[in-house]
């Protein structure tokens, strides 16, 4: 019996500048681990509300919709190599800038580095998601996104045991029960010094990845600009607009991410609830990184066999048994429900990218890729959102229950809304593809 040969997800010729753009999925991965745990940090540090903290999240992700677009358009006319090169200048200069605002002490000032931050990471995304896209056959383009996203997990990993060894444990707040009820002085010198300690990661990360634009800079990228024969912008989103398997892509993508930052945000403040600290509830969180790094693992390998739209669906079924779990079950039975959730949650992003960007032409992929990139806003919006939820009862994460429930619990009614979307998104691209 005669059996097809699929095309090779990555070709020889493409090898190399494969490797080089595919390193970049850990930078991003890195900086989100990182940032996923100052939302607790700063809350304690400088004694937010739980919808206050989530401003973090607002300027992380609210950097990747207001530069997504304009990186599209500059990747369309210029080179790839100049958008990277951008995007790691952009990068290390939101990371810097961590240094003044630690010495102003003003919340304001670190969420304008990140801010400026997630214009470098929109730079970098917007470019290397549609050129992994390119590096190869159509036909095994999802799955080679899907390769070069499993490198994302390996800096989530990384940035989140920096966050852990580095950060949360030297954080002196974090030691004091009741923190609010210290003297003006003892607290601004407690501020002062956790503060110092939040700044360091990321004034060191601005150092490293000046140290990989060099390396970037000096080397010899293929592919470097368009065909020249280029559709004007009116045109091309015209023909996106009209787009259904694009449009409903894009709506999926914008609640998938705010369905993971959300999951990755609030397990400090759902371990909280049952008594566990969050240096502790990093633990949990590390945990469920590495089940995003097997699950991603795992689902690029089943994609040799089954559908882009039917993988996406059976994983997002699988998630929302878990969201289901963690809302229903109160205690360390909610929790495991909730690690487990990144399980399912791993191919979404690469899948989701992959089948809304199937069948576009080059110049229609650049600017799709940056609305997909836009989508990233999700994380900016809904986790404020789940914050006012927590902050019903008070500034505590478990002072009131909901419908019976703890409010803590009832809040991740958000992210179960979020995959039954992308669940529909999944069942619609297998009827199309398929």
């Amino acid at each position: 019996m005669k059996i097809d040969q699929k095309p090779a997800v990555v070709a020889k010729k493409t090898l190399i500048p494969f490797i080089l753009i595919t390193s970049l999925f850990a930078l991003w991965g890195f900086a989100n681990a990182v940032t996923d745990p100052m939302v607790q940090a700063f809350k304690k540090v400088l004694e937010l509300s739980n919808a206050q903290a989530a401003w973090v999240q607002m300027a992380f992700y609210g950097g990747y919709f207001c530069m997504a677009l304009p990186a599209a358009l500059f990747v369309r006319k210029f080179s790839y190599k100049i958008g990277v090169l951008i995007g790691l200048a952009l990068y290390a200069v939101g990371a810097l800038l961590f240094y003044p605002a630690a010495i102003t002490e003003q919340f304001w000032f670190f969420c304008l580095g990140l801010y400026i931050l997630t214009f470098g990471l929109a730079f970098l995304e917007t470019t290397a998601n549609p050129y992994i896209l390119a590096m190869g056959e159509p036909k095994t383009a999802t799955q080679r996104l899907n390769l070069a996203q499993a490198f994302n997990p390996v800096g989530l990993l990384l940035g989140l045991f920096v966050a852990q060894q580095f950060v949360l444990k030297n954080l002196q707040s974090d030691d004091i029960d009741n923190y609010a009820a210290l003297s003006e002085t003892k607290k601004a010198m407690i501020r002062t010094a956790d503060l110092m300690v939040i700044r360091d990661p990321y004034v060191i990360l601005g150092l490293v990845i000046i140290g990989i634009f060099v390396l970037i800079g000096v080397s010899k990228m293929p592919q470097t600009k368009g065909d020249g024969n280029i559709p004007s912008i009116a045109q091309t989103f015209n023909s996106l607009k009209k787009n259904k398997n694009y449009v409903f892509g894009v709506l999926s993508q914008v609640f998938y991410v705010g369905a993971q930052i959300m999951c990755w945000t609030y397990i400090y403040q759902y371990a909280e609830a049952i008594g566990i600290s969050s240096e502790r509830a990093a633990n949990y969180q590390f945990a469920a990184f590495i089940l995003f790094l097997v699950g991603r693992v795992i689902g690029t390998y089943l994609l040799r066999f089954i559908s882009a739209g039917k993988l996406l669906k059976f994983y997002a079924i699988a998630a929302i048994l878990s969201a289901i779990l963690t809302i229903t079950v109160q205690g360390i039975i909610g929790l495991y429900g909730l690690v487990c959730i990144t399980l399912f949650m791993s191919v979404m992003f690469p899948t989701i990218y992959g089948i809304a960007l199937e069948g576009l032409k080059e110049e229609e992929s650049k600017i799709g890729a940056a609305g997909l990139v836009m989508a990233i806003v999700g994380g900016a919006l809904m986790p404020n959102l789940q914050g006012r939820i927590i902050d019903i009862g008070g500034y505590g994460v478990n002072d009131t229950q909901i419908l019976g429930i703890s409010e803590i619990n009832f809040s991740f009614i958000l992210p179960l809304g979020c995959f039954i979307v992308i669940a529909l998104y999944g069942n619609y691209a297998q009827k199309l593809f398929d």
